[in-house]
């Protein structure tokens, strides 16, 4: 078993900036946005109204013992809160709201691009990184649309403010206050360009934890069955290790910020206002007074609080950006569907399909096919043999346009098949894999998977033809039985003879059966031979097999061998030539 790699499957690597994240995320949503600032500033401005009215209240209410006066200031103090406390409330109401909305959006968006991805995109990425970039990576988009970046803005706007009324109340003061501020800043700045790429490298990683994760949980009887547990525990903790050596440098440059702001703001401006405003507060001339001395000490607070609040949401929104990296690197990927040159709408189709000249190589300079030709008309049955990797399932692959081929030309009723739109073509495929995949839930709804609207009837005749009533009879929910993960309650023929039902009800025009009959018992797969052949009428199908005994009837039978046609025709015909299929077929039937 593989390692975890820290690697990304992805070549190009976008970087979005803050620019790029307002044109395309916030502007859409600038009505929103608008009123989240309009909320933050009354509640920013009414939060200044204690500091100042505490002034007040030790310069003028206290001195003169005005009960009346006393009383006026608490009601505006009392209301300056009440104000505080509601737009709070909007605006996680709004902007939160509104940020999680956006982000099941581009989880939606994300998913449907990564359907639209070729087949050889999964072959090279793990199902359980995919999820991680689908759910986890989006994520971050709340601190920018959400109260994050409003609470930033407000944050800047309390900090103007404050710094005009620091300026007002003692400018030489003030002067001190803005050097520590600054070099503050300055740290700030420095962390953030360290830790973007963290955070991108941090994503990876934990797509490629989750993804080796999902695998092992998948394979667990495999696990079991070869008591590699501890095997599989060394790689994991691997994986988790370098997740905690990631997030370490991480906290590094985090704590560096928080005891910036503890030392700078914190410690040296607050000791020096401390002697400063002591030193204003003895002299006769031009004294400060105690209130101007809590003003002055409250502002500051205010407007050093959403500085140190401004680097915590940086880091958040630095972290929001690098998953939007990533997420761009999915959406900027090529779909499978090409537009621009699948023009052509199938409505109907007869099903003739021929290879001419086909040619196709996975990697550059490997080819695995080479010139293969051949005619495969509607209602007749074409069989692939030979011996495991000699490009059996390649051609299948090819008819089913999960491949593309490198040269030559794959035709549909004398159409070619790379002009033809996907979608189209596979409204009249049916695929019954091997190892065929069935999803969570009931047998029911794996059978209508391909038609959910199909009649009762539909589903009947459906069942019927593949003999899925045998087994389901017993059964005491019948069709509605739960069937576990991949189906793990059935065994291989139930499991087969499901996917078989699910092909019949989707009445294609085209058939890849790839070893549709081979985890079947003989019984049962007398029983589904009689269906596939009632199924295969005035169809195009497509067969692989092993078991050669199960082909005799086919139109005709091509032997391929190191990605070439050694033989075809018939089975009487490949018989009596004595070749390669001879070899096979008398060598199964002796075993």
């Amino acid at each position: 078993m593989k390692e975890l790699k820290d690697k990304s499957t992805i070549k190009k690597k976008p970087k979005i900036t803050m620019a790029k994240a307002f044109k395309t995320i916030i502007w859409p949503r600038r009505n929103l946005v608008f009123i989240g600032l309009v909320l933050i500033v009354f509640n920013r401005i009414a939060g200044l109204i204690l500091p100042w009215k505490s002034k007040t209240l030790l310069d003028e209410v206290i001195p003169s013992k005005d009960m009346g006066q006393l009383y006026e200031l608490l009601i505006i103090v009392g209301g300056a809160i009440l104000i505080q406390a509601t737009t709070s409330f909007l605006l996680t109401r709004i902007l939160s709201v509104q940020a999680q909305y956006l982000i099941s959006e581009l989880r939606a968006q994300v998913q449907k691009k990564v359907l639209s991805l070729p087949i050889s995109f999964f072959d090279n990425t793990k199902s359980g990184a995919l999820v991680s970039r689908i759910m986890s990576d989006v994520e971050g988009v709340r601190n920018l649309i959400g109260t994050g970046l409003v609470q930033m803005v407000g944050g800047t706007f309390t900090a103007i403010v404050s710094l005009g009324i620091l300026i007002y109340i003692n400018p030489w003061m003030t002067l001190f206050v803005l050097v520590p501020v600054s070099l503050f800043g300055l740290v700030a700045l420095k962390a953030f360009k360290y830790i973007r790429p963290i955070f991108r490298v941090r994503g990876e990683i934990n797509a490629e934890v989750k993804g080796r994760l999902t695998e092992t949980l998948a394979g667990v009887r495999v696990i079991k069955g070869f008591g590699a547990e501890e095997q599989e525990n060394k790689i994991f903790e691997k994986g988790v290790d370098r997740l905690f050596q990631n997030v370490k440098k991480s906290l590094t440059a985090t704590a560096l910020m928080t005891s910036s702001s503890t030392f700078l703001l914190a410690g040296i401006a607050s000791t020096g206002i401390m002697g400063i405003g002591g030193y204003y507060m003895m002299q006769d001339i031009d004294p400060m007074t105690t209130g101007d001395f809590l003003f002055f000490t409250m502002v500051l607070a205010f407007m050093i609080a959403p500085i140190v609040q401004m680097s915590n949401i940086g880091s958040q929104l630095t972290e929001a950006l690098a998953g939007l990296d990533r997420t761009e690197e999915l959406m900027n990927m090529d779909p499978e569907e090409d537009l621009a040159n699948r023009t052509i709408h199938l409505n109907g189709i007869t099903g003739d399909i021929i290879f001419d000249h086909v040619s196709f190589s996975y990697e550059k300079g490997k080819e695995v096919l080479h010139d293969i030709s051949f005619e495969a008309l509607s209602g007749t049955v074409t069989a692939l043999v030979g011996s495991s990797g000699s490009g059996k399932s390649t051609i299948a692959g090819l008819a089913a346009t999960f491949l593309n081929p490198e040269s030559g030309q794959i035709t549909i009723d004398q159409q070619d098949l790379s002009k033809i739109s996907l979608s189209s073509y596979r409204r009249n495929l049916g695929v019954v894999l091997q190892d065929e995949f069935l999803f969570e839930g009931t047998i029911r709804a794996n059978i209508l998977f391909p038609r959910p609207n199909a009649t009762e009837e539909q589903l009947q005749q459906a069942v019927k033809a593949a003999y899925v009533n045998e087994f389901t009879d017993r059964f005491d929910d019948g069709l509605d039985t739960l069937i576990g993960e991949r189906g793990v309650k059935l065994s291989g023929g139930q499991r087969q003879r499901i996917a078989i039902a699910r092909a019949i009800l989707a009445d294609p025009k085209i058939i890849i059966l790839d070893e549709a009959t081979s985890s079947l018992d003989t019984e049962s797969e007398a029983l589904i031979q009689k269906s596939l052949a009632e199924l295969m009428k005035g169809r195009t199908t497509f067969v692989i097999a092993h078991r050669l005994s199960t082909i005799k009837k086919a139109d005709q039978i091509l032997v391929i061998e190191s990605g070439n046609i050694a033989e075809r025709g018939t089975h009487e015909e490949l018989i009596a030539a004595e070749g390669r299929y001879y070899d096979l077929y008398t060598y199964q039937a002796r075993i």
